[in-house]
């Protein structure tokens, strides 16, 4: 047998991916599990969108090779929502780069800005993906400290402890993942002064911004951004556009040049007709977020009440498609508190060390549900309890 590369024994297969086979093996033996740990987006995207993919996919002109950044409509499109929406002003030919999902950007930066040795700022929890790439880069990982006694927000006075002479890059998730948490003005200011200050460059990754959040905000604001920050951004959760993977990543443009370098040879382009369905997603008008917000809060009125009966603590002002909770003191870990869930009741809630250390503690329930599995999910619970 051939072995593998070290950069491959230094990291796990992503946790959700064990857990969908061992929750597909559970309903291939008869069990109906209710799957509430993902943030896959079940709701349609805009029917415009199914419209134009549809004529595009038609056109016999359209299936071939397409430009490294993307065509200009999208470029043009995403420059201004970020207008519209930000208040940010970004040049569509030199500022924003389209992605195939925002996931693949955090390879492509990480692999365009970081030698092996250098180390990478992580937070704590935080999205796995972030600490799993740094190791195949050859990073050193440094994890800083996300807590509820600073609201899910950067410590600066711990954070300025820490050994940043060889930090090439930090990341940062706002509105945050898992925790709901929203950033201010005031806090990405502080997060740029201190990137100036360590010349480190801050990425922002911003796919949360438009689900059950009134003030969208990114990073780019801020006025010295252009000098150590980038943002990535998604249609995955914003339009219900997961399995279409486009994303994007907007900038300094010679920061750009350097990413572009790494997707140039990992890619062929991105299909022209996903393309154009972008573009018709991201001119949509604002009721559009309206109507899907509406449904997430139906949603989450019902989440609620289910982490109620699991006698779970929890904030009621948080974003994006997940609820953060404590898990009751009755149980000894996430995992355990997890588990009991999925053997008692087949319903799965994520366990929170699965974001880091500072996650244990706590569960993580999607409102990636309908009405209807929500309301089955309570009325297990509640069978259990009896």
């Amino acid at each position: 047998m051939i072995s593998p590369s070290n950069r491959s024994n230094a990291i796990k297969e992503y946790y959700f991916s064990l857990k969908l086979q061992e929750i597909e093996l559970l309903n291939r033996n008869g069990f109906d599990v209710i799957n509430l740990g993902i943030g896959n987006p079940d709701l349609p995207p805009p029917d415009a969108v199914i419209g134009e993919l549809s004529k595009s996919i038609a056109d016999s002109t359209a299936h071939g090779y397409q430009s490294y950044k993307g065509i200009n409509e999208l470029r043009e499109s995403f420059s201004l929502w970020y207008k519209r929406y930000f208040s940010v002003d970004l040049n569509p030919d030199k500022e924003i780069l389209p992605l195939m999902g925002s996931k693949e950007g955090i390879m492509h930066i990480s692999m365009a800005f970081v030698n092996p040795g250098e180390s990478i700022l992580i937070p704590n929890p935080g999205y796995p993906t972030y600490k799993a790439v740094a190791k195949i880069v050859g990073a050193k990982v440094i994890e800083y400290n996300l807590s509820e006694t600073t609201n899910w927000f950067v410590d600066f006075d711990e954070l300025e402890k820490l050994a940043l002479d060889k930090v090439k890059l930090m990341w940062v998730n706002y509105p945050n993942m898992p925790t709901g948490q929203n950033a201010t003005k005031k806090q990405f200011k502080k997060l740029i002064d201190f990137a100036v200050k360590h010349s480190i460059l801050i990425v922002n990754d911003n796919p949360y911004s438009f689900i059950l959040n009134s003030k969208p905000l990114s990073i780019l604001a801020v006025p010295e951004a252009h000098k150590v920050a980038l943002e990535l951004n998604s249609l995955s959760k914003s339009h219900n556009m997961a399995g279409f993977r486009i994303g994007m990543l907007a900038g300094n443009s010679s920061y750009l040049k350097s990413v572009l370098k790494i997707k140039s040879n990992m890619d062929s382009g991105m299909y022209k007709p996903l393309q154009l369905a972008a573009t018709c997603a991201l001119n949509q008008d604002n009721s559009w977020y309206q109507s899907n917000n509406s449904a997430y809060l139906k949603r989450r009125v019902l989440v609620e009440q289910l982490i109620d009966l699991v006698k779970g603590e929890y904030s009621k002002q948080q974003s994006g498609l997940f609820i953060w909770s404590k898990i009751p003191s009755s149980f000894t870990s996430s995992v355990a508190f997890s588990d009991y869930y999925l053997d008692k009741a087949k319903v799965f809630f994520t366990p929170g060390i699965v974001f880091g250390s500072n996650g244990e503690g706590y569960f993580r329930v999607s409102l990636c549900s309908t009405i209807e599995t929500l309301k089955k999910a309570i009325l297990r619970i509640q069978q259990i309890q009896r």
